[in-house]
């Protein structure tokens, strides 16, 4: 099963937006496992993940969190403002499938 992996400052605040990622993927009869982790635990979430995306409060760490990442192929991307602002399960959906493609 592919793993997203939402990251963000306490792991807390995507909780709503997880909520709606799972929900969409239930309407379009996908499998996939999403979860919402703090920043403070990338590394240890990166192991299992197929995809992070960072929540835009923690998009300074995006240069870094890609580094780690790089050598294990896995894309790290920070979710469009917008779509984290109004919690656009499904566009916040596409990006991370988009990546994994």
């Amino acid at each position: 099963m592919k793993k997203i992996v939402l990251c963000c400052a306490a792991g807390m605040s995507t909780s709503m937006l997880v909520k709606r990622m799972q929900a969409e993927t239930e309407k379009r009869a996908l499998t996939l496992e999403i979860v919402a982790v703090p920043a403070a635990e990338f590394e240890s979430a990166l192991a299992d993940a197929d995809v992070v995306l960072l929540g835009p409060q923690v998009k300074y760490e995006l240069a870094r969190f890609s580094h780690i990442a790089a050598p294990l192929g896995k894309p790290v991307a920070v979710i469009d403002m917008m779509d984290y602002g109004t919690l656009r399960g499904d566009k916040v959906l596409d990006h991370a499938l988009a990546l994994m493609a």
